[in-house]
């Protein structure tokens, strides 16, 4: 007697059911996207108890004629596809041939539907996945799917299901992840007769976006597009200031699906790198648009995962459209929106020429820290006049030279700041037209020594400055073999380390930059980036880790009082920057506050 069986349709039905309906939040997303594939523009989803009384979803879609009603609640039954050609290159988001009896094996199931062509509509009740009746009934044109009792003969299955109020945040999450992929679809979400949320159809994108993710991210939205080689990216980032605690505020599309991808994730937090501390996550919204057959949506039945034929030109176009917007974000503009200029008589120049550092009453910086370290010239460089010649640093305009500053605004950043002074010997204290600007000066000479080392490797200019006496450092096993594999590499920085028998090591020259600096506690910890993120010689991240520490242990270090001299210069190379906004750790290198901040802390009238 053989042992292998062809299973009932019934069970089969059952099993397929399990692999695309897990909780109730999985059938509204294909009762949703059965719904967007009819070309509706208005989509009702009613539920109860959190979808294990009820799922109905209504539309106003082209509909179903009686005999495809018939066939939509049969298995392998679709007109989405006709051959395997078609299988490869879908362009519709669900198959209502699977999804429907998928869903109704396991629920009670009623289908109403009418197209334009038909006087009636047809009404398709099922129970546990057998047709009980087919019946010809009054219907707008459109489609209505009700699902009631999910997973009533799976009780093991609804045993998984959580409390009400857990599922019913899935189903909204799903609603909203759907509604904002398709601005143009009016949404209506409704749990126990009670409206939980309504979104309009809206012409335009980003305003869905701030109906889902919340009207504080109206401000802080940047746009974001790039066109290669056939494909598509646009969206919508928020600014290295508008982070999450978790991944959940980043929403990818792919062909008008939401999907979950790696590839695509990790090519946004790519192009977010040195923007982000630990442990925060950016906020975006990404719409990919790529030819059908570069992308496979089957390698998951709910289609939540994709596969794309060329994954590295899909995450290099990404990173490199997520860049290039946070690129035109550093760019600065201290100029206030609405054209407001602050009254010649409040000029800055009167109240930085009297001070160079100012803290509140009784917090004085200690002597003891004060000019602490001093810097070498070649970390600063003299700014540079329109002329060529040096500039005059300690040169104020004069209070009727406007058309004069209008120009400052429109060519420089940093460098078209009116410096007040310093806070705690720890930020620079700027004013601009638009308000008041701090600037952490550690940060911001931190991203320009990274980005000076940067340039330098890549010019392989890296001038190396020679040890008069030599140091040694002794390793363990484990990080002198690190350093062993690294000697080559730092050795283009300009930082020359040779080994000196088992586990020591000399360090013969630095970069200049870097010159005076503790080398052995910085050799140290490049060592311990290195052996943490997984070496491997010329990997670039890899190099970006030992930049970040040279940098980081060549910056001037916080509570150190800084010389106006020095003030113009750090401002000045801020501007010569790629990204001055963050240092390379991410952390920001300045905040502002607006006038209107400003003037709405201190009650007076706007």
């Amino acid at each position: 007697m053989p042992k292998i069986k062809i299973l009932p349709e019934t069970l089969s039905n059952k099993i397929a059911a399990g692999e695309v309906v897990e909780r109730p939040a999985s059938v509204v997303k294909e009762l949703l996207e059965n719904a967007l594939d009819a070309e509706s523009t208005r989509i009702i989803i009613e539920v109860e108890k959190g979808g294990q009384s009820l799922i109905q979803v209504s539309d106003n879609g082209v509909g179903m004629p009686a005999d495809d009603a018939l066939l939509a609640i049969e298995r392998y039954a679709t007109s989405k596809i006709s051959s395997v050609a078609d299988l490869f290159s879908i362009q519709t988001l669900g198959f209502r041939g699977e999804a429907l009896p998928s869903i109704a094996s396991v629920s009670r199931f009623a289908l109403i539907t009418r197209d334009k062509f038909s006087d009636a509509g047809t009404q398709i009740n099922v129970a546990g996945g057998k047709v009980k009746s087919v019946t010809e009934v009054g219907a707008p044109l459109g489609t209505l799917v009700s699902v009631k009792q999910l997973f009533f003969n799976t009780p093991a299955r609804k045993n998984f299901l959580k409390t009400v109020g857990t599922e019913m945040s899935h189903i909204a999450d799903t609603v909203s992840r759907v509604a904002l992929g398709h601005p143009e679809v009016q949404f209506r979400l409704v749990h126990n007769n009670k409206v939980v949320k309504s979104w309009p159809h809206v012409s335009r994108h980003q305003d869905r976006i701030v109906d889902v993710l919340g009207k504080d991210v109206r401000s802080d939205l940047h746009a974001v597009e790039l066109n290669r080689n056939g494909l598509s990216i646009s969206g919508w980032i928020g600014s290295p200031r508008l982070t999450r605690r978790t991944s959940r505020g980043l929403y990818v599309f792919v062909n008008g699906r939401f999907v979950r991808d790696r590839t695509i994730r990790h090519g946004v937090f790519a192009g977010f790198a040195q923007r982000l501390v630990k442990g925060q996550f950016p906020v975006a919204v990404v719409f990919i648009q790529i030819p059908f057959d570069q992308v496979d949506v089957n390698v998951h039945p709910t289609k939540n995962e994709v596969r794309f034929v060329n994954p590295q030109q899909v995450h290099a176009a990404v990173k490199s459209a997520i860049a290039q917007a946070l690129y035109e974000i550093d760019r600065v503009n201290w100029r206030p929106a609405n054209g407001f200029r602050r009254p010649e008589s409040q000029n800055a120049s009167k109240v930085a020429e009297s001070m160079t550092t100012f803290s509140p009453p009784g917090s004085a910086t200690p002597p003891s820290r004060q000019n602490k370290f001093s810097y070498p010239e070649s970390s600063f460089r003299q700014p540079v006049a329109d002329d060529g010649q040096p500039a005059n640093i300690n040169h104020q305009p004069a209070a009727s030279s406007q058309r004069h500053q209008e120009q400052i605004f429109d060519s420089k950043g940093f460098s078209a700041l009116r410096v007040v002074g310093q806070l705690h010997s720890t930020y620079i204290v700027c004013e601009s037209d638009a308000g008041l600007v701090l600037i952490d000066h550690h940060a911001a000479h931190e991203r320009i020594l990274f980005e000076q080392l940067q340039r330098r490797a890549a010019d392989q200019r890296s001038a190396a400055q020679k040890l008069v006496v030599p140091e040694t450092l002794e390793l363990n096993f484990r990080e002198a073999d690190i350093l062993g594999q690294m000697v080559s590499d730092l050795k283009a920085f300009g930082l020359q380390i040779e080994p000196f028998g088992k586990n020591t090591f000399v360090i013969k020259a630095v970069p200049g930059l870097l010159a005076g600096r503790d080398l052995k506690p910085m050799i140290v910890e490049i060592v311990e980036k290195a052996a943490e993120a997984g070496y491997s010689p010329g990997l670039k991240q890899a190099l970006d880790q030992c930049l970040m520490v040279m940098a980081c242990h060549g910056s001037m270090r916080a509570h150190q009082t800084l010389t106006r001299e020095q003030i113009r210069q750090l401002l000045a190379q801020l501007d010569e920057c790629d990204h001055p906004s963050h240092c390379p750790h991410g952390r920001p290198t300045w905040v502002r506050w607006d006038l209107a901040t400003l003037q709405k802390s201190f009650k007076r009238v706007l």
